[in-house]
């Protein structure tokens, strides 16, 4: 079954040029390009893109002379902050690979990253190091290299922070090393096509996390595909290597599309170390020339706030960002109309909670987008266009790539309209799991990544997510796709989070129970929950248990952990 244009955005080309350079000329480029423009906002520092490409030379050199050879892995254990941006791209000018070491992790799962990964080098954080410290000496880690908040600070301002630097004796200084070395980082010539760029890691939502390998080919190209994704351009690829937006003919760039090269201000509070944050909230922000207003973790208030302080024009995030912002007791006196963009992903967004966006965001454009880390971020978005959108659908497959729903049992292609699992074709399709041969031949057949999410395709080429398939609940032999009773207890006006999962039940097989926290303020019972939800759904279906929560996990990309909710009604 071939792919369906009949919804393509009207002047998108259909298939792009990809630049053929590695993922640190994004940065390259953008700094030759706009040198002056600001790259970084953060807590009061200010950078430009040309002095971001300073400091990202000066790191490279230093990590050079430290011993980081082309292929050796470096893990960054940083919440963001302009030393995570550094870090990264220096790794990457020569040669090394990037292994993101979420500052949430535990230390037995921050030990079994390091060492699957074989990281030889960690950068850390003076807040976060002891929390690992004890566990570096059980891995390959060499060198651990060590920054702080404070150093971003300088002696005038630091005193309205209100951190300090921390002493992390025995750990190399970023500061020191950025001090000591020049500009003039070696010549390192990559092959874009095998050279790893990431090896970053599955959120262990369902079990031990693995080691997604991908090329800085699939860097590029999922940055690219969604880049020109929010603009509608062609990449021209010149002699020299550079490339240039295109725009067909009679069309301006500012005036006749979302997002514009060098105009764009984005609040950047994805985090980096996910798979969502370096690809779309690091990568395509640089090629992009964005502003980015970095937070190093999410306030909903100072969030607020943010978009009329730095004027912003962008936003983006997982579906936990938007509930606490939609229910900011607040959020309604803040001027949201320069706002133009609203895009969620890493997790479904609830479709009460999408219309909510939309009525106060009336300006904007908000779009669900959908990919996993197994294609470096994204296979799927909405257009960025005024009236296209759909609501709770994930759009379309962006340039290049192809989604189809197969039969889980049968393997067999099905027709619009019929749930079974999603499966991904593209150039940003990873490389395969690190050292797991036999867990990569599960996932990836004939070129087709196999998913695990379950979904459907409608008649005009627009995807929807129905659930993971490992998250689908099987009573008494039916179907029960705990997303659709997610979104019935979303429109209860007194439940602000929930996640639904299966308990054990000697009868049923399994049965529905829903976890819920309540907005502040509001009460509620089971009782009530489940009349309210059990009257618009089959039978089958129906939410059999109710367990009120103060708080329901989720990863750092804002994921609900529903692991952890299975076993706590297991225990």
């Amino acid at each position: 079954m071939s792919k369906n244009f009949s919804s393509w955005p009207e002047g998108w080309p259909k298939t792009l040029n990809y630049s053929k350079k590695p993922v640190h000329y994004f940065l390259e480029n953008t700094a030759k390009r706009a040198p002056n423009r600001i790259a970084i906002h953060f807590g009061g520092m200010v950078l430009t893109y040309g002095e971001l490409k300073i400091l990202v030379d000066r790191f490279a050199t230093a990590l050079f002379r430290l011993g980081i050879q082309k292929g050796d892995r470096m893990a960054i254990h940083l919440p963001n902050c302009p030393q995570f941006a550094i870090a990264y791209y220096a790794l990457l000018k020569i040669g090394g690979v990037f292994t993101p070491l979420s500052p949430l992790l535990s230390p037995s799962e921050a030990e079994h990253q390091l060492s699957d990964s074989g990281a030889s080098v960690l950068l850390t954080l003076d807040l976060l190091f002891p929390g690992i410290k004890d566990i570096v000496s059980k891995t390959a880690v060499k060198n651990v290299i060590s920054t702080s908040i404070a150093d971003c600070y300088n002696a005038v301002i630091l005193p309205t922070k209100l951190l300090g630097k921390i002493p992390t004796p025995d750990t190399i200084d970023m500061v020191e090393m950025l001090k000591d070395a020049p500009a003039e980082p070696p010549e390192i010539e990559i092959d874009i096509f095998s050279d790893l760029a990431h090896i970053a890691y599955t959120g262990g939502t369902t079990g031990v996390s693995k080691g997604v390998m991908l090329t800085h080919a699939n860097v590029v190209c999922n940055t690219l595909q969604f880049g020109c994704w929010m603009n509608g351009a062609q990449i021209e690829i010149k002699e020299d290597g550079e490339t240039e937006l295109v725009f067909p003919e009679g069309v301006d760039p500012v005036r006749d599309r979302r997002v514009a090269q060098d105009k764009e201000t984005a609040l950047v509070v994805v985090p980096w170390f996910h798979a969502m944050g370096t690809i779309g909230y690091l990568n395509n922000m640089v090629s992009g020339g964005t502003t980015m207003v970095v937070f190093p973790r999410f306030d909903p208030l100072e969030y607020l706030e943010a978009i009329a302080k730095f004027s912003a024009t962008t936003l983006g995030g997982a579906p936990q960002l938007y509930v606490p912002l939609v229910n900011h007791p607040d959020f309604e006196k803040y001027d949201l109309s320069g706002i133009k963009i609203i895009a969620s992903g890493a997790a479904p967004l609830p479709v009460p909670i999408l219309e909510q966006m939309r009525k106060h965001f009336s300006s904007s454009v908000a779009m669900e987008a959908y990919g996993l880390t197994e294609c470096s971020m994204g296979a799927c978005a909405n257009p960025p266009i005024p009236g296209k959108t759909k609501t709770g659908s994930v759009g379309l497959p962006v340039f290049d790539t192809e989604c189809r729903v197969i039969d889980p049992e049968t393997g067999e292609t099905l027709a619009a309209g019929q749930e079974g699992e999603i499966c991904i074709k593209g150039p940003q399709v990873m490389k395969g799991y690190l050292n797991r041969p036999d867990a990569t031949a599960e996932v990836l057949k004939d070129g087709w990544l196999y998913t695990g999410d379950i979904g459907r395709e409608d008649e005009d080429g627009f995807f929807y997510i129905t659930d993971r398939k490992k998250d689908m609940i099987i009573y008494k032999g039916y179907n029960v796709y705990p997303r659709e009773i997610e979104e019935l207890l979303y429109s209860h006006p007194a439940v602000e989070i929930c996640a639904v999962v299966g308990k054990s039940d000697p009868v049923g097989g399994e049965i529905p129970v829903g976890f819920i926290k309540l907005k502040d303020g509001q009460a509620a019972t089971a009782e009530e929950i489940m009349e309210f939800v059990n009257k618009q759904m089959a039978a089958y279906k129906k939410l059999r248990e109710v367990v009120f929560t103060d708080t329901i996990p989720v990863s750092a990309a804002g994921k609900v952990l529903k692991r952890e909710l299975r076993e706590s009604l297991a225990k």
